[in-house]
């Protein structure tokens, strides 16, 4: 769960499965984390809702952990 202050710079994420809060430092997210944003669509009983939350590093690699076809994972060659 993200907050921003009034100016929209990111003031505190918060894992949504532990409750973690992550380290935020002059308006930057110090920590590893997964953030998500969902638009649920027409054929979906949530057709219209914006679904959003954040997980710490740890909790994100539980979850996939269960996940009965692993996660696509590629390496990136160019960091920014």
């Amino acid at each position: 769960m993200r907050k921003y202050k009034s100016q929209g710079e990111l003031e505190s994420v918060c894992c949504n499965w532990c409750g973690k809060r992550l380290i935020v430092k002059d308006g930057i997210l110090r920590e590893g984390s997964a953030h998500f944003e969902l638009a649920w669509d027409y054929f979906s009983e949530k057709d219209g809702e914006i679904h959003s939350f954040d997980l710490c590093e740890p909790c994100y690699d539980e979850l996939i952990n269960q996940f009965k076809i692993s996660v696509k994972v590629k390496e990136q060659t160019e960091l920014l």
